[in-house]
């Protein structure tokens, strides 16, 4: 983006403030989300009020636009804005351009393949066996496809609670195939996916620090002994599938085979290891509703996904909204995102239960809750450090380091590289995804407290000497760092669109004098500016989202 085509951005600016609010119309209106925003303002500056703590709150500010928009294209895209957004955002004086940004950014694909990531890694990163990633692609790809399309969390979530076929073709497999069919583990991931609690705690003993029973674990995962993963023979690339078999029969003895199936769930004898154990009556542990014995897989699985997302289990949205307000505050009502439950302690629970009940009342619309959120002062705060135990929670949005995906599609945006590279040998010719081998360097687990989540010598080695990333640092000609320092022939202008181009903000005029001076003791304009580019993408500031 080049300065002296300011008037065309004043224009787009202009568009950008007359034309965006046709573009969305979350669920049926912006004036639901702003509602309901300024009422958990309220709800929260209340209850947090109330609270007596050691250290007392610290005044903050909303945070700048140019803060804001990074943000929030991170935050919903999963990649940084172009210079032409920054510009075009920070020029335009609309009073409702920041939910008018929002509204559009929901509409952009780039929103659900964005979602389908973090929710592919919440799925997979507990899988029992490494042939739970063989579902990962359909499994983004699924989602990708259904955020896009504003499906209900209730129908995604009834669509993974009763999946079947095959685990390349339907990505709602992907919670059953990441488990291997077990009905415990597969049961045990639904609870903490869906409703935000840990009930396998419970599997050999009650929950030793929650009211859940033993018996009520048990009985859950018999609403699935009858489901099997299979590896699919008939076929030159290996699948597997899921299926829900009803054929099984008692076989007198001991067995759980996965890849038949059992006709009812047993819980074992800890006493008696060796017998087969008690059998269990399908029930739902959070409401007491049951199916009888000798119930189908279809129609069990269909019973028990209706219930997990009905009106009078409370977990279901309080589960999902306390995930999403951590994912984009940086603090959630709960910690971790996925340990909720009624001994559980909760920073503002007026707040959580009425931003659920609105999110219930929504249909469980998840743009509706992203643009409720992000319209929050909550959310516009000021970014800060991560507070201490004896410090008011919610005080500001907290700095959140980037998932793997999101520092790739970063790098992919700033340097103008390719998201894949084409590779050809002797042998085939084929596509290697640098995506993937950077995942598996900067990958995480979305559940784990952000806190807990550090960087590493390997991820900084990867940023400092990774021969792709070092190739789109160059200044060559066919480089953004090239083509931008062959038309900005001045250093100090040249330093202000780089700073634009890679952190989304103008350089303090103490940044631009170093950078200057730093220029001037290389003397290569080309060496130079090719080592600021390198400091910027391996700065703190670039690898997280303030």
């Amino acid at each position: 983006m080049k300065y002296r085509q300011l008037f065309g951005q004043v224009l787009l600016a202009a568009y950008l403030s007359t034309s965006l609010p046709g573009l969305l119309d979350i669920a049926s209106g912006q004036s639901s989300s702003r509602e309901t925003a300024a009422k958990i303002d309220q709800l929260l500056s209340r209850e947090l009020a109330a609270k007596s703590l050691i250290k007392p709150p610290v005044p903050v500010k909303p945070v700048d636009d140019e803060t804001y928009l990074r943000r929030v294209f991170i935050d919903l895209l999963g990649e940084p804005p172009t210079t032409d957004d920054v510009l075009a955002f920070t020029l335009n004086t609309d009073a409702d351009k920041r939910l008018k940004l929002v509204n559009q950014l929901l509409a952009d694909e780039s929103y659900g393949r964005n979602w389908a990531r973090y929710w592919r890694d919440v799925i997979l990163y507990r899988r029992t066996d490494e042939r739970g990633l063989l579902s990962a692609r359909a499994l983004e790809s699924y989602l990708t496809e259904h955020f896009n399309k504003n499906t209900s969390w209730n129908k995604i979530a009834t669509a993974f609670v009763t999946a079947r076929g095959d685990i390349k073709e339907n990505g709602a497999t992907a919670i059953i195939m990441a488990q291997q069919g077990q009905p415990e583990d597969t049961v045990a991931e639904m609870s903490r996916i869906f409703l935000g609690i840990q009930i396998q705690c419970a599997q050999c003993h009650d929950h030793p620090t929650d009211r859940w029973t033993r018996d009520q674990f048990h009985e859950l995962a018999a609403f699935f002994p009858r489901v099997a993963v299979r590896p699919k023979r008939d076929q030159d690339v290996p699948s597997f599938e899921v299926v829900g078999s009803d054929t099984t029969v008692e076989t007198g003895r001991k067995s759980n085979n996965r890849f038949r199936g059992t006709p009812e769930h047993r819980m074992p004898d800890l006493e008696n290891p060796e017998k087969q154990g008690q059998i269990m009556q399908p029930v739902f542990f959070a409401t007491g509703d049951e199916v009888p014995l000798g119930t189908l897989d279809a129609d069990r699985r269909s019973q028990l996904a209706s219930w997990i997302t009905g009106t009078e289990n409370p977990w279901f949205s309080k589960a999902l909204v306390n995930r999403i307000w951590a994912e984009l505050v940086g603090e959630g009502f709960y910690d971790p995102v996925d340990d909720l439950g009624p001994e559980r302690a909760c920073s503002a629970p007026q707040t959580l239960d009425y931003l659920a009940a609105a999110f219930r009342d929504q249909q469980h619309d998840l743009k509706w809750l992203f643009a409720t959120i992000l319209s929050t002062e909550t959310y516009q705060q000021e970014s800060r450090r991560r507070r201490t135990f004896e410090e008011m929670p919610h005080q500001a949005n907290c700095s959140q380091r980037l998932r793997a995906d999101q520092l790739f599609s970063s790098l992919v945006t700033v340097l103008q590289m390719p998201d894949s590279v084409a590779t050809v040998s002797r042998q085939r010719s084929s596509r290697y995804s640098p995506r993937n081998s950077f995942n598996s360097v900067f990958g995480f687990d979305p559940s784990t407290r952000r806190s807990d989540v550090s960087g590493a010598i390997p991820q900084a080695l990867l940023m400092m000497n990774s021969p792709q990333i070092g190739q789109y640092v160059l200044a060559r000609r066919d480089r953004m760092l090239g083509r931008l320092l062959n038309e900005v022939t001045d250093d100090r202008q040249a330093l202000r669109e780089l700073y634009v181009q890679v952190l989304s903000r103008q350089p303090t005029e103490k940044e631009l004098d170093t950078c200057l001076r730093y220029r001037r003791n290389v003397g290569n304009r080309a060496e130079a500016f090719e080592d600021i580019l390198w400091s910027l993408i391996n700065t703190a500031e670039f690898l997280h989202r303030k």
